[in-house]
């Protein structure tokens, strides 16, 4: 077979070629709900910020995390992306061109950290105290990383999917004593 005819699928058997995933801005590449969701590494994470930052998306509009302990079967992810416990969701924006993209990084559970966007997205200080706060993932970089909502000497991050919530009576205020 010759190298065009691999290239055109067109073999000796006749069977098309394993189309090449897609991949945009260099991370692999899903459309969900009409959407474009890249998938890229904890490595190329500031990178692609950068190259999208120039590419006209100048907002963060969402950052959060999840937790997959209790979820293996999820979809969405390519093949070529490995699933972790906890995955960090980033939605942004591009005002000019009216075009929103999502981002999905996975994050292991014995090294939950990942680099922070705050340098070109000042928006995400409080969005990634949030999920630090609640799920444990810390954002390298970020110069507050404390907690946003729940007390400081709270034990453990509240949406994790093992967090023993235990017997703990929270009093809000305003709230009755009595419910």
């Amino acid at each position: 077979m010759t190298d065009e005819a691999a290239q055109d699928g067109a073999g000796a058997e006749g069977s098309a070629a394993t189309p090449a995933p897609e991949e945009l801005f260099g991370a692999p590449l899903t459309r969900s709900g009409g959407q474009l969701v890249l998938h890229p590494s904890r490595e190329q994470y500031p990178l692609l910020l950068r190259t999208l930052h120039e590419a006209g998306y100048l907002s963060i509009i969402d950052l959060t995390g999840v937790d997959y302990l209790t979820h293996p079967g999820r979809s969405g992810l390519p093949a070529s992306v490995a699933p972790e416990r906890f995955e960090v969701v980033v939605n942004l924006i591009n005002h000019r061109e009216r075009a929103r993209l999502r981002l999905r990084l996975q994050i292991p559970a014995d090294d939950a950290r990942l680099a922070s966007a705050i340098d070109l997205y000042p928006g995400t200080e409080a969005m990634e105290r949030e999920t630090f706060d609640m799920f444990g993932i810390e954002f390298d970089g970020h110069p507050d990383l404390t907690r946003i909502l729940m007390p400081e000497d709270w034990p453990g991050h509240p949406l994790r999917k093992d967090y023993d919530p235990g017997r703990i009576p929270v009093q809000f205020k305003g709230a009755p004593a009595n419910r």
